[in-house]
């Protein structure tokens, strides 16, 4: 099975911005936001327990639960358990308005079946289609990260291998913001997944590496990529966030020359960035992610709009992306 099959269409939805990731939404404004996504044709969602600790999953399936489960493909991720018990200080960073409950990370096997329980309970449904592990790279974990790898590719890796056979599940991969982890995993004679979501590393201001390296390889072993993170932490979408941190200068000064090119050329920047991402041949969907309702038709409106062959190639002579990213043709 290859996860383009299992896909519905090209652009899914991701909760990050669910589990109050930068902000605090109020519920109503969570609620509507899936809605107008279901109402509007999305029929991917993707979330993990790690947003919010269990926030975003609990705000998803309470929306879901009003829909058939056949008719949608969902995927969950695992590595982090969320405790009863609440945190003896006050979070921090991204999700620092989240739910209270302590976090951990656990990517054994018994870890990961727990996960996936408790998922389906924060969800209220019967079960997952895909499950990612999540953030087994340098950026969570810095030099310690090989050994949480080692952990997963024992652990989790050989957990979800059985549930994908069983057919508890339909596919598992890795869920990271990092190349690296993705290519050792390919290199692994066993066991083998079906997908990786790659946050924030196939985006107009990040794609050498993935480019160079990742996706040719993915290509070649038939290893399907979704594109996570295609507005690069906001920042391509009129925010302040590039890697889930303010913009330095160098970033928003790169930003304001693609937008500067795409008003030139009649088109948005959204656009841009999303059909950038599907214009390789490895990428099976982007999922960004909303906090309100109208972002979903802006970023539903950005995958159909047509953009000019001139644009990718004044991107491309001004040194905006590289020369060997495939871009769409009109």
């Amino acid at each position: 099975m290859t996860i383009t099959s299992l896909l519905p269409a090209p652009i899914g939805f991701g909760t990050a911005p669910l589990g109050n990731m930068f902000r605090a939404i109020p519920d109503d404004e969570a609620e509507a936001t899936v809605r107008a996504a279901w109402d509007q044709g999305i029929r991917y969602f993707d979330t993990a327990p790690f947003y919010g600790a269990g926030l975003a999953e609990m705000r998803l399936g309470e929306v879901l639960a009003e829909q058939p489960r056949d008719s949608y493909v969902l995927s969950s991720k695992v590595g982090r358990l969320v405790l009863d018990a609440v945190d003896d200080v006050p979070k921090t960073g991204g999700f620092a308005d989240g739910r209270p409950n302590k976090v951990i990370n656990d990517y054994s096997a018994d870890a990961t079946l727990r996960s996936i329980d408790e998922s389906l309970t924060r969800l209220g449904t019967d079960r997952i289609d895909i499950v990612w592990v999540h953030d087994i790279a340098q950026d969570f974990y810095g030099d310690e990260w090989l050994v949480r790898f080692e952990e997963a590719r024992t652990g989790a890796f050989r957990a979800l291998t059985r549930l994908r056979d069983e057919g508890v599940i339909r596919g598992w991969g890795a869920g990271v913001n990092r190349v690296e982890a993705l290519e050792l995993i390919m290199g692994l004679e066993e066991p083998t997944p079906d997908a990786f979501l790659l946050a924030g590393r196939y985006t107009l201001l990040d794609h050498d590496l993935a480019l160079q390296r990742l996706l040719p390889a993915a290509a070649e072993q038939g290893v399907d990529i979704v594109v996570g993170g295609p507005y690069s932490s906001g920042v391509l979408a009129g925010g302040a966030n590039f890697e889930y941190a303010p913009a330095s200068d160098e970033i928003k000064e790169k930003v304001a020359r693609i937008t500067e090119l795409a008003s030139q050329h009649g088109i948005g920047i959204k656009s841009a960035a999303l059909q950038f991402a599907l214009a390789h041949p490895a990428v099976a969907a982007v999922i960004p992610g909303a906090t309100r309702p109208s972002r979903i038709a802006e970023d539903l409106a950005a995958i159909d709009e047509k953009i000019p062959a001139a644009f990718w190639s004044d991107l491309r002579e001004q040194g905006l992306i590289s020369a060997a990213a495939p871009v769409p043709t009109e």
